[in-house]
């Protein structure tokens, strides 16, 4: 028993330390490989908690890598029919009738909120590899719903950033970012993400619920859900084009 226990304690020695001595780029190497995914149909849920009450939007989207998206929303009936399309960093959205109309979505619109959510335009079209983007150091281990998190903080390698800096709270065995803190370049808190549940999807780790909160709206934040998800599509490239938009 000596032996087998003293074994034991050595592995774990030997193990624990390979854990602590991640570098802040190596961890947020392993939470791009985690999120980044080819290609996908998802349908979603958004729960929009406003000032004058709160809305239900369900929408429908296909994506491709971190570069081609389309969404296509379901309901209400107010919102059903309308459209949009990312391709890379350029953004449209379609409105049909009365107006029938493709808008490109660029500068100040941007930062605009999507259908009254806690999401801006810039949110949507933040899918980028997050390494390329910022610099990470390392702050620590901290505890979150129960899971061993490194609590990261992020840094932009350039100006033309929405969020100068960040602090995700990411799950130490899954690589998935629990909880995020979003900041101005001179401080100030603007937005925060917290992930309440997680399902596991052909080997990625991916948030079931979450919660987006705009610090600067008096809402009281925008619930997303993923009701389902499937990787395995052969989507065409006809649906990454504008004229998918009016179709």
């Amino acid at each position: 028993m000596k032996i087998v226990t003293g074994g034991l304690v050595l592995c774990l020695l030997v193990q624990f330390p390979t854990a602590q001595t991640l570098s802040g780029r190596e961890i947020l190497d392993r939470v791009d490989q985690n999120r980044i995914v080819g290609q996908a149909i998802s349908v979603t849920t958004m729960i929009i908690h406003g000032r004058s009450g709160t809305r239900t939007i369900q929408a429908r989207a296909w994506s491709d890598g971190t570069e081609k998206a389309f969404v296509e929303y379901l309901s209400p009936a107010r919102e059903k029919g309308k459209k949009m399309l990312k391709l890379a960093k350029q953004l449209w959205i379609y409105t049909p009738e009365p107006n029938d109309r493709i808008i490109a979505i660029s500068g100040h619109l941007l930062r605009q909120s999507v259908m009254g959510s806690d999401l801006s335009y810039e949110d949507m079209l933040e899918n980028d590899i997050l390494q390329d983007q910022y610099e990470a150091r390392v702050l620590g281990q901290e505890t979150l719903h129960d899971r061993q998190c490194y609590l990261l903080e992020l840094t932009a390698r350039m100006d033309n950033i929405a969020y100068h800096s960040r602090k995700i709270w990411v799950d130490s065995e899954r690589y998935l970012p629990l909880k995020e803190n979003r900041y101005a370049r001179g401080g100030k808190l603007l937005k925060t993400t917290t992930v309440h549940s997680v399902f596991q999807v052909d080997g990625h780790w991916l948030p079931k619920k979450m919660t987006f909160r705009d610090m600067l709206s008096s809402g009281g934040g925008t619930e997303y859900i993923i009701d389902s998800l499937d990787f395995k599509v052969n989507i065409p490239d006809y649906q990454f084009t504008k004229a998918a938009l009016r179709k």
